[in-house]
C-alpha cells in the first residue's frame, strides 16, 4: 500500500445542544462522528458510504479541518494538522481541497469562472510563471470547458459545467488529497458518468488522492480502491472493493449492496432483497451496544449491551460485528 496521504484517528465530532433560558446551556451532544479511523493511501479513492446522517460529510469536512474536531488526531502527509489555527491551515490547504456536492450554491455567483478558479493562486501568493489568466484558461480546458467561457458567470453554465468549475477550482495547485463530498449527486445519470471519468483520469494523470464521500454504491464501486461503510458516526466495515462488494460481512452492508439493482433481470429477481426497519436513530441518543441493533436482522441480546470493536476479519477486511456473516454472500 502506498503512504497515506491522509491518516486520520480516533475522528469525534461531537455538536452541542443548547437549551436557551435565562442562562444558555449544554444539555446534550449530536455525536455526529464517534471515533472514526481510516487512512487514504497517495493515489488512491476511498470511497466513504452511509444513508444520509451517518455523519459520512461530517467525517470529509472534519478531516479538512473544515470543521474542528471534538477530538482525535489528522495527519496530512506526516504532519498533525489537529490543532492548528485557521492562519497555520493555510500553507496545508494547497494540499487538501475539496470538491463539493452542490455545484449551484458552492460557486459566488457574483464572481467570474476565472476569478473563481483563479482564487487559490490569490490566496496562497502562487504566481504562475505563464500567469494566472493562462494557468486558469489552461485549467479550464483540462477539465473539458470552453476556455473563451473565462469571463462568463456561473448561472451561465448547466449543472454539470460548474461541477467541472469546482473541479478545476480543486486541482489548481496541484493538491495531493481531495475530498470529494457527493460530486455527481446532483447531476443526472449521463453527466454523473462523464464526471467520474474526468476525476479518474485527474487521478491517473497526477496522482492525487481521493476520499469519495457519496451514498450511490454503484458510483463507488466505479471509482474506489477500497471502502469504509458508515453508519450513525461509526465505521462498521472496511475492506478493498472487490473484497466487500462480493463478501460483506456486515449485515448492514448486505443490506445496501442488496438494494443495488443489477443489470441481469433473472439474477436480479432471485437475489434476497434485505429491507431495514424503522429509520436511523438520532445521532444526540444514539442506541447502547451496537448503533445497528435496532435495525439488524441478526442482532441478539449481546448486541444491545456490548459495542463490538472494528477487528480484523481477513487479510484487507475489517469489521465491526458480533455475528458477522459467515458464508460468502455473492451480490452480483
Amino acid at each position: 500500500m502506498n503512504d497515506p496521504v491522509l491518516k486520520v484517528s480516533d475522528l469525534r465530532m461531537w455538536f452541542p445542544v443548547k437549551k436557551r433560558g435565562i442562562l444558555t446551556r449544554t444539555v446534550g451532544q449530536v455525536k455526529a462522528v464517534d471515533g472514526v479511523s481510516f487512512q487514504v493511501p497517495s493515489g488512491q479513492t476511498l470511497g466513504l458510504v452511509g444513508e444520509s446522517g451517518c455523519g459520512k460529510s461530517t467525517t470529509g469536512r472534519s478531516a479538512l479541518r473544515l470543521l474542528k474536531p471534538t477530538s482525535g488526531t489528522i495527519e496530512l502527509d506526516g504532519q498533525d494538522i489537529t490543532h492548528l489555527s485557521r492562519k497555520q491551515l493555510v500553507p496545508h490547504r494547497r494540499a487538501a481541497q475539496m470538491i463539493f456536492q452542490d455545484p449551484y450554491n458552492s460557486l459566488n455567483p457574483r464572481h467570474t469562472v476565472g476569478t473563481i478558479i483563479g482564487a487559490p493562486f490569490q490566496v496562497q501568493g502562487i504566481k504562475p510563471p505563464q500567469g494566472v489568466p493562462t494557468a486558469v484558461r489552461e485549467l479550464m480546458e483540462r477539465v473539458g470547458l470552453n476556455p473563451e467561457h473565462y469571463n462568463r458567470y456561473p448561472s451561465q453554465f448547466s449543472g454539470g459545467q460548474r461541477q467541472r468549475i469546482g473541479i478545476a477550482r480543486a486541482i489548481a495547485l496541484n493538491p495531493r488529497l481531495i475530498v470529494c463530498d457527493e460530486p455527481v449527486s446532483a447531476l443526472d445519470v449521463s453527466i454523473q458518468a462523464q464526471v467520474m471519468n474526468l476525476l479518474k483520469d485527474l487521478q491517473d494523470e497526477f496522482g492525487i488522492a481521493y476520499l469519495f464521500v457519496a451514498h450511490d454504491l454503484a458510483v463507488v464501486r466505479q471509482i474506489s480502491h477500497r471502502v469504509a461503510v458508515m453508519y450513525l458516526g461509526h465505521i462498521v466495515e472496511s475492506a478493498s472493493r472487490d473484497e466487500l462488494y462480493e463478501r460483506p460481512l456486515h449485515p448492514y452492508t448486505y443490506a445496501l449492496l442488496s438494494a443495488v439493482p443489477v443489470p441481469d433481470p433473472q439474477l436480479q429477481q432471485a437475489r434476497e432483497s434485505i429491507v431495514l426497519q424503522g429509520d436511523l436513530p438520532s445521532p444526540a441518543n444514539p442506541p447502547a451496544g451496537c448503533v445497528f441493533h435496532t435495525r439488524c436482522f441478526m442482532a441478539q441480546e449481546r448486541c444491545r449491551v456490548e459495542v463490538p470493536e472494528l477487528v480484523q476479519a481477513g487479510p484487507d477486511h475489517q469489521v465491526a460485528c458480533h455475528f458477522p456473516l459467515t458464508v460468502d454472500t455473492q451480490l452480483g
